[in-house]
């Protein structure tokens, strides 16, 4: 498969204009919702507070993610709500979004961790950027999830 062409965006919640907030919130709620069957409040009260971070080819919206500051002088920056559109998959773009993700983070919060929540069958993809199981399996509405930290 060929590469694709991207730009990455990073910005907070104010920064968006409406159309591009609904773009994101849509494939979000389109995959973790809808696709994956799990009735739970995806807006969450938590985008307010972090970066969005996002894979672009001009208007269109390939993939995104989340990014929280630390919550403390020694935690973790975390990285969530990681999704590439389903018309987009296959094309190596979750790697290049937690590249950029990780990227992000490391030059934002320099010597600090980076956690998330993965859902367990991606395990060894989070695994491939240094990331290790800090829990065990648990469930999150209703899906298998592992904590991972990238240290």
């Amino acid at each position: 498969m060929p590469e694709v062409a991207f730009e990455t965006d990073l910005r907070r919640l104010d920064e968006f204009s409406a159309r591009d907030l609904y773009t994101m919130l849509k494939m979000r709620v389109d995959v973790f919702v809808v696709e994956q069957k799990c009735p739970y409040p995806e807006l969450d009260g938590r985008d307010e507070d972090a970066l969005h971070i996002r894979l672009l080819a001009g208007d269109d919206l390939l993939a995104s993610g989340r990014i929280h500051l630390p919550s403390d002088e020694d935690g973790p920056a975390y990285i969530g709500r990681v999704v590439v559109s389903p018309r987009h998959r296959g094309k190596r773009l979750g790697e290049h979004l937690m590249s950029e993700a990780i990227g992000a983070c490391e030059r934002l919060y320099p010597g600090r961790s980076i956690a998330l929540s993965a859902q367990s069958h991606l395990q060894g993809f989070y695994s491939t950027f240094g990331f290790v199981a800090v829990s065990d399996e648990y469930l999150e509405d209703g899906i298998p999830h592992i904590d991972m930290q990238r240290p």
